[in-house]
């Protein structure tokens, strides 16, 4: 269950990537977005209300995926896992079919349509292509696909994303029992002036669990998160693997 989600009088969203810990608040890169429109509060209360009364995340996240208005704009909520896999793809498409720039920030990138689009679109370098990702937990994901056997086939596909275009990684604390969480734990993407923002990372295990993200149409807020990234990006070293 990794939403991060607050509902207010039925009118107002707020969502991202931030956990309610002291940790996020002071040690790790996040996004919050808020929105005043009651339709798409009325989706976020759909899905809260598909966990509340079926206490079966495998169950959630069956929610239209069609735009409603929100603060002038046309907004999409996508949610997991109901709508994951066609999420997933819908994120590989606009990463695919974007002209200018693609920026992403995610912990890990292991999305399978995700990945083969980023690393065909990085390796064509017809597109300004750049991000930045969690070192510590790709590492990690590295060597889960060399030990299961059955995602050995993504690791190509992730190191050309990573290393021909320019992305940097955080070396954060490894995860262990009473460790600080330092992580780079936002979750963007920018296709141009298509934005992705929420709890999603870009990854398989995201597509099953419970999930949000806000598809958004906008030039400003595009470049806004954009130079986001860029800023994040700048302050680690470039990946190395």
């Amino acid at each position: 269950m990794h939403h991060k989600y607050v509902v207010r009088d039925g009118h107002t969203v707020w969502t991202g990537s931030t956990n309610w810990t002291h940790d996020s608040w002071t040690r790790e890169e996040n996004v919050i977005v808020t929105l005043e429109s009651p339709d798409l509060a009325a989706r976020f209360r759909d899905d809260f209300e598909q966990l509340w009364s079926a206490r079966d995340v495998s169950r959630s996240g069956r929610i239209a995926t069609a735009p409603v208005p929100a603060e002038g704009h046309h907004v999409r909520a996508w949610f997991c896992p109901g709508r994951g896999e066609k999420l997933a793809h819908r994120i590989a498409k606009a990463i695919g079919s974007a002209q200018r720039r693609v920026r992403i920030a995610s912990p890990v990138i292991s999305s399978g349509p995700i990945l083969g689009t980023l690393a065909q679109v990085a390796s064509d370098g017809k597109v300004d292509v750049a991000g930045v990702v969690d070192m510590t937990q790709v590492r990690e994901v590295l060597h889960q696909w060399r030990e299961n056997k059955n995602a050995e086939w993504k690791e190509p596909l992730l190191r050309a994303s990573l290393t021909r275009a320019p992305f940097s990684g955080k070396a954060s604390t490894p995860y262990y029992p009473g460790s600080i969480h330092d992580y780079m734990h936002a979750k963007v993407t920018v296709a141009d002036d298509q934005v992705f923002v929420g709890s999603f990372n870009l990854s398989h295990s995201g597509e099953m669990n419970a999930e949000n993200v806000l598809e958004i149409h906008d030039a400003g807020l595009a470049e806004r998160l954009a130079g986001f990234v860029d800023e994040v990006r700048g302050r680690y070293q470039p990946v190395a693997l």
